[in-house]
């Protein structure tokens, strides 16, 4: 099977079983999203969505962002992963946000990545679901996943490599969906220790599958 062929082949089945798609973390505004998306790096969505709805209630703007203290806004993240390096980067990312962006969430990544806390898988989220520009965001199921099944070369060492992989053969009007359709089929079928081939609808255009040989 050529690569070609697995690309179209897994996106044909994702696009007629999941052809409405979108993050899991829950928000009403671009400034909501990145708060919700830098605090799920190396968290899960569910965890995140726990503690936002009383942040975002609190803190619903950059301005209460920027004018928080540590120990102020350190409670409601507190069950986060790294909640105090993530404490330091929303105080940070709403005191940038204020006196650089008057507010708004900037809508390119080279804006996006100079705010504390936003790196370019962030970046990439809010290009993409905000201002529905062509960005794949590489986590660490798209990371897992791409690899796995063949759409990426095995030996892509970085998020950014396998990026460009995605992006160089996914049409660019799909890159937005098949950004989670690769996290979602990670978090729920592809697992990184036990993938529940028995439920995956696409082990017939899947490379390890097919040789029988996984990364864990």
């Amino acid at each position: 099977m050529t690569r070609k062929e697995r690309y179209e082949g897994i996106l044909s089945y994702f696009a007629e079983a999941q052809p409405e798609v979108e993050t899991e973390l829950h928000y009403s505004n671009p400034f909501e999203l990145i708060v919700a998306v830098a605090l799920s790096a190396q968290c899960t969505d569910k965890r995140v969505n726990m503690v936002t709805p009383a942040l975002f209630q609190d803190f619903p703007t950059p301005a209460h962002l920027a004018n928080a203290h540590f120990d102020e806004l350190f409670p409601y993240i507190r069950s986060i992963s790294y909640p105090n390096n993530k404490t330091k980067h929303l105080i940070g990312m709403g005191k940038m946000l204020v006196e650089d962006f008057n507010s708004e969430v900037p809508s390119t990544i080279k804006e996006l990545v100079k705010l504390p806390g936003v790196g370019r898988k962030t970046a990439n989220v809010i290009v993409s679901v905000v201002y529905d520009q062509p960005a794949m965001a590489v986590d660490t199921h798209v990371y897992r996943v791409s690899k796995r099944i063949g759409l990426v070369n095995m030996t892509s060492s970085t998020p950014l490599e396998v990026e460009k992989q995605l992006m160089r053969h996914i049409p660019t009007e799909v890159v937005p969906k098949a950004h989670h359709w690769l996290i979602l089929h990670g978090r729920y079928v592809c697992l990184a220790r036990r993938p529940k081939c028995e439920d995956c609808k696409i082990t017939a255009f899947c490379k390890a599958y097919d040789k029988q040989v996984f990364t864990f």
